[in-house]
């Protein structure tokens, strides 16, 4: 991967790529190109998405207006009610929400959420920035369909700012309106194959869209061209064991609905293959190198005993990723997700911030040297040696993760 190629991507994808969106769907169009262009056999597969149109978001504070942006898949409607800050959410704070629009400080989580349309509250606003920061950005944000569950209330994002004199000006009464369209969109995966010397498979995963706010080049248009890096690197050796399949996923930042998608669509498939392999995140001028393992603590500790052997930094664990990873792991086949996380002060996602200036040549095409030896090893191994039994306390994560078990506080 030329430091040419690199620029070239990073400038040819520097736009906003939310899921759904006609940018989306063009950056796809462009990765499948570059994978033919790198000799390796590639196609879209679309998948259906949840969006809206955003017609109307108000926010009110007695009587006066507060920039706001509404939740897509909210619904519509409007509410009236005392505000309700609500820092905590034990069951002794749930109890003060009672016909209350509540101030969170976190977005909506799924547990959180239903606990507080049980306790009575009547909608949400929620809020992102810095006090410190410059701009006044105000986030896009979605409830997202597995979170409502089809319960609906009004919700609004504001600045931090905003939300700093909101709590401060205490006022007695705020209200919000939300009015949209919703409808079904579809968005898409990018697939692009090299066909090994047996009918199993390595894949290799990285999402491709963007927050609204953002134009992902950290997050993560780094680690697709980690994928595309290992393509164009493996691609003339001679055919390995395990053919290498990678899977640029679309709606990652909605919930992972390309990586879900993928997995569903061919569950019938997922046996033959031997491990996943997720990038998310690299490259940056600074910051540790990081891998979450969803498979066994062996394969945990052949990767920090081999980056010893190389003096390359790594920080490890056994856990559930929030990432393209999870959902292979949840159908059962072995998963780890690399990533270089930055500091907070140096890097950050999901904002303005997030450009392609964060990215250092030299260290992508670093990273992507470690992740190609590393792959190289599994897929041209005799036997791919990662178990393919998903540990016990790796399930139980993944059940809290996705929802289907609640997290013991």
């Amino acid at each position: 991967m030329t430091h040419e190629m690199i620029r070239d991507i990073l400038d040819r994808t520097d736009r906003v790529r939310f899921s759904g969106s006609a940018e989306e769907k063009d950056a796809a169009a462009y990765l499948e190109s570059l994978c033919r262009e790198l000799g390796a056999k590639a196609f879209q597969e679309s998948f259906e998405v949840d969006t809206a149109e955003m017609h109307t978001a108000v926010l009110t504070a007695d009587g006066r207006e507060i920039p706001c942006r509404g939740y897509r898949l909210c619904g519509s409607g409007s509410v009236e009610a005392p505000l309700c800050y609500l820092p905590n959410t034990d069951a002794a704070s749930l109890t003060l929400a009672k016909g209350k629009i509540v101030l969170l400080d976190t977005g909506i989580p799924y547990w959180v959420y239903h606990d507080l349309l049980d306790a009575g509250a009547v909608g949400f606003i929620t809020y992102d920035g810095d006090v410190l920061y410059a701009d006044r950005d105000i986030d896009q944000r979605t409830l997202r369909p597995y979170v409502s569950r089809g319960r609906k209330v009004p919700c609004v994002n504001i600045n931090a700012k905003d939300a700093f004199e909101l709590v401060k000006s205490a006022p007695e009464c705020v209200s919000v309106r939300v009015e949209q369209t919703e409808s079904v969109t579809t968005s898409q995966n990018v697939v692009a194959e090299i066909p090994g010397r047996t009918d199993e498979w390595i894949v290799l995963s990285a999402h491709y869209d963007s927050t609204p706010l953002s134009h992902g080049a950290y997050d993560n248009m780094s680690g697709c061209i980690g994928l595309l890096g290992i393509l164009e690197a493996l691609r003339g050796k001679t055919p390995l064991r395990y053919g290498l399949r990678f899977v640029f996923c679309g709606s990652e930042e909605v919930g992972l609905l390309g990586s879900k998608a993928y997995t569903e669509a061919h569950e019938k498939e997922l046996e033959k293959i031997a491990l996943n392999i997720n990038l998310d995140m690299i490259g940056t001028y600074m910051g540790r190198f990081i891998a979450c393992v969803s498979a066994e603590e062996k394969l945990l500790h052949y990767l920090e005993y081999r980056c010893a052997q190389r003096g390359w930094g790594l920080n490890a664990r056994q856990d559930v990723y929030s990432s393209d990873s999870t959902p292979f792991a949840d159908k059962g086949v072995p998963a780890l997700s690399f990533a270089r996380i930055a500091p907070k002060s140096q890097a950050t996602i999901h904002t303005r911030y997030d450009t392609k200036g964060l990215l250092s040549e030299e260290q992508l095409r670093a990273d992507i040297g470690f992740l190609t030896e590393f792959t190289l090893e599994m897929a041209d191994a005799v036997k791919c040696p990662v178990s393919r039994e998903i540990p016990e306390n790796v399930k139980t994560k993944l059940d809290e993760y996705l929802l289907r078990k609640r997290k013991k506080d």
